[in-house]
């Protein structure tokens, strides 16, 4: 069982290739930037509230604030 794998011709027309447009970077508030913002600010809400059920402390407590 041999199979037969031929470069295409030539005279055949080509194929186009469509790329999805990336977005160019950008500064400042923009959608991309407050989604990221959004999402580290909820991680870090869980991990004080983790801290908080774990050591029995409040963050200020647990600095040695209080």
């Amino acid at each position: 069982m041999s199979e037969n794998f031929t470069s295409p011709s030539t005279d055949e027309p080509s194929q186009k290739v469509i790329t999805a447009k990336k977005p160019e970077p950008t500064f400042g508030w923009n959608i991309y930037s407050e989604r990221i913002n959004g999402r580290f600010a909820m991680v870090g809400f869980v991990i004080l509230l983790l801290l908080e059920i774990f050591t029995h402390q409040d963050l200020f407590s647990w600095l040695g604030l209080r």
